[in-house]
């Protein structure tokens, strides 16, 4: 018995690298915009506290906000990241999700293999341009963000998933974005309650961006959370969420 369900959770884990394979694949040969984002599918019903979730009545992010559960972060279990991933997903070719991101998010992109070599990054975050070179003393000038950061994810009801749902929102496109390193290094694990990209511009964005993120994958917000995602959308009462085709 023992054995049958130890092949049967790994015929699952090998499921699920499976697909993170062929969809990093896909987006080396499809590269998409910011918003025009193909997701790796979850299946609803297998994510955690999804009784907490009320159904949004349309894709416009503030009507998404007010669909999700509000409380307070649990702090009774200890975050590790590992526990989300050790290493970004890899496709058979050897290209990665972080290459997959690069090549999405940068123009007058160089290649070498699947590996982006140079490119120049609209920085989201700063609005900065960052001429990105790949190497040991330059490649951190361009890191791969998570959008809602898996700490915050982690103790906003992510600690309840299994491994294969962690995984799968570590390498969902949709909670990954190029950025600046420096502005990636100094938002760490803050919501939005604490910290916002300094390029206004975006801000809106971002927290569609980010909304989009917890309800996919029923997170809660805290109240300070949702209060500064309000006020941000406040200036922009029609911003739709990110990658959310349907409720």
């Amino acid at each position: 018995m023992a054995s049958s369900r130890k092949l049967s959770r790994l015929r699952r884990i090998f499921a699920v690298l499976l697909a993170a394979a062929a969809f990093c694949t896909f987006l080396y040969f499809n590269p998409a915009s910011y918003q025009d984002v193909d997701l790796v599918e979850i299946n609803a019903d297998d994510i955690a506290l999804k009784d907490s979730q009320d159904e949004a009545t349309s894709l416009l992010a503030r009507d998404v906000l007010e669909s999700l559960a509000v409380r307070d972060k649990n702090t009774s279990e200890k975050y590790y990241r590992k526990l989300f991933y050790s290493d970004w997903s890899t496709a058979a070719d050897g290209c990665n999700m972080r290459e997959a991101i690069l090549k999405r998010d940068l123009h007058d992109v160089v290649l070498r293999g699947c590996k982006v070599q140079s490119g120049v990054l609209d920085d989201p975050y700063t609005g900065q341009r960052i001429d990105f070179l790949r190497g040991q003393d330059t490649s951190a000038a361009v890191q791969i963000d998570h959008v809602v950061a898996l700490s915050n994810a982690w103790a906003t009801g992510a600690f309840a998933f299994d491994e294969q749902e962690r995984y799968a929102l570590s390498q969902d496109p949709l909670n990954l974005i190029a950025v600046e390193g420096q502005a990636n290094q100094d938002k760490l694990d803050q919501d939005a309650s604490t910290w916002l990209p300094s390029n206004q511009a975006f801000q809106c964005q971002y927290v569609a961006r980010q909304i989009s993120v917890k309800y996919k994958y029923h997170l809660w917000v805290t109240p300070a959370e949702k209060a500064a995602m309000l006020e941000v959308l406040a200036k922009c009462p029609n911003e739709p969420t990110v990658g959310l085709s349907g409720l």
